[in-house]
């Protein structure tokens, strides 16, 4: 019923929303955490490194272990018992999906270990789960399948998602602050309602970054200037700015020269478009440069789009355009 030996889960880092697509858009990105899952004849075992080892907890309210439990009841079957090993890359509490890649992790860890898991839970009910188990689908799409990702749940909450290939010219340069930020905070500053405006504004902005990432018929210089055109947004930034005043300087700057800069996630980390072969984005200099009064150092790094999701024992898992 279950696999003889440890199976290992590769979760990608991820960015929602881009600037216009609130909740909805996604980029998975080359930055993977590694968790090891093996069922053993009782207990709980859990050891953490990296990121978030000595903070976060090692026993059943782990998010890799709650998620996991969740996908074990989904797939009908219990373990004995479970050791869990944990390497994390991925910044917590940065707007990089790190509670995503803990969830995908759990469910597809889970569905991995059971032998016949892939029969028992399909690439809607893993995305169906993590979605549950996240509250929201932009992160928990693109890092299950890849690639760029526009997700959305029908009237009747049905979650869905549409996965497109980037151009290979297209990197992200992601510029992460020392300290964290909650989501639950940073949703706690948009407003209940919208101007009609800005909702139209975003909806255009949308459409043309879609198209800017993807589209082949574009030289390089045209595409960073509809990536620039295209991350726009009056839905969100703006309102969550007092939150993170660091990152929003940032992005003032960055975009003030002309590169297609947005808060990653619900903050407070920022990222940049790359586009190869255009104008150069010298990442080390924005990251060390601001006003030290307000600002905090960053620490810049350059992700290639993760083309591939989670990644099971090295086989790729859950990809399946829908």
């Amino acid at each position: 019923m279950f696999a003889p030996g440890p199976v290992t889960v590769r979760p990608p880092a991820t960015s929602a929303n881009l600037g216009p697509g609130f909740d909805a858009f996604g980029l998975a990105l080359e930055l993977r955490d590694e968790v090891t899952v093996e069922v053993i004849p009782a207990g709980l075992e859990v050891t953490v490194e990296g990121e978030g080892a000595g903070s976060v907890p090692l026993d059943d309210t782990h998010l890799v272990v709650r998620s996991l439990r969740e996908a074990f009841d989904r797939l009908g079957v219990q373990p004995p018992g479970l050791r869990v090993h944990c390497v994390n890359r991925i910044p917590h509490g940065r707007g990089l999906g790190s509670s995503s890649a803990a969830i995908c992790a759990g469910v597809m860890g889970a569905r991995a270990v059971v032998a016949d898991g892939e029969l028992r839970m399909d690439a809607y009910g893993a995305l169906d789960l993590a979605t549950e188990l996240e509250g929201h689908p932009d992160n928990v799409a693109p890092c299950l399948v890849g690639g760029f990702t526009t997700a959305w749940m029908d009237a009747d909450g049905q979650v869905d998602v549409l996965r497109s290939e980037p151009d290979e010219s297209v990197s992200a340069i992601v510029f992460v602050p020392s300290t964290p930020l909650s989501t639950h905070v940073a949703r706690g500053l948009l407003p209940k309602e919208v101007p009609h405006a800005d909702a139209a504004f975003n909806a255009g902005r949308a459409g043309l970054l879609a198209l800017a990432l993807t589209s082949a018929q574009l030289d390089p210089e045209r595409r960073r200037e509809l990536l620039y055109a295209g991350t726009a947004d009056r839905l969100h930034q703006d309102y969550r700015a007092p939150a993170m005043e660091p990152s929003a300087a940032l992005i003032g700057r960055l975009r003030a020269a002309g590169h297609p800069a947005v808060v990653s996630g619900a903050g407070p980390s920022v990222l940049a478009f790359g586009v190869a072969g255009a104008a150069a984005l010298r990442a080390s200099e924005y990251a060390r440069s601001g006003n030290p009064a307000v600002g905090t150092p960053f620490v810049a790094a350059v992700l290639p789009v993760a083309a591939r999701g989670v990644v099971v024992d090295g086989v790729r898992a859950g990809q399946r355009d829908r």
